[in-house]
């Protein structure tokens, strides 16, 4: 891929466009947590577990957060293949959502963007950081490296995509995050 495309405003808009169930995934358990909904299912995902004496992911990863990230994902996917059948959704989709499954591309990238944030989330506690501590920059691509994991095998995303989403993605991260620490749906401006 050439630079010039690669900095395309229609290539950035279509990367950004396909990772947003990855991007509703990533949202969807703080503001859960901030608004204490579904508090019933505010389980630790590592049910308090201990490895090597830290805890196994930490306290604020949740099974309400993987479910509901989770389901948020997948649903957000299938709004995409609904959007699917309006010219301008083909022009920037970078797959034909008319002729995948669904369902697996749903569960494959919301499901590697939450093993993305609790690999890193195993990461931190190893390094002995606190649950919320600044890891960057992996907090903020975490997600970015699960997802690849798990769609390009069985979808075969071309490489310039998580490239590119790896550069972009930090920014609007930040971004969104400062956003959402003075709407006060975040606990952390990080």
């Amino acid at each position: 891929m050439q630079f010039q495309t690669f900095f395309n405003l229609k290539f950035i808009i279509s990367c950004l466009y396909f990772f947003l169930p990855a991007y509703f995934t990533n949202m969807t358990p703080p503001i859960l947590a901030k608004k204490n909904l579904f508090n019933f299912l505010a389980i630790r995902v590592d049910f308090g577990k201990k490895f090597l004496g830290n805890d196994i992911f930490g306290s604020h990863k949740t099974w309400r957060g993987v479910i509901f990230g989770l389901l948020v994902g997948i649903l957000f996917s299938f709004f995409q293949k609904f959007l699917y059948q309006f010219p301008f959704f083909q022009k920037i989709s970078l797959i034909d959502y008319s002729k995948i499954n669904i369902l697996l591309f749903g569960f494959l990238i919301s499901g590697g963007a939450l093993f993305g944030d609790l690999l890193f989330a195993f990461i931190k506690r190893r390094l002995k950081l606190q649950p919320g501590a600044i890891f960057f920059p992996f907090d903020q691509i975490n997600y970015i490296i699960g997802a690849s994991i798990f769609l390009t095998p069985i979808f075969k995303i071309k490489i310039e995509v998580w490239f590119l989403l790896l550069i972009l993605t930090p920014i609007l991260h930040i971004l969104t995050t400062h956003i959402g620490f003075y709407l006060n749906l975040t606990k952390s401006k990080w």
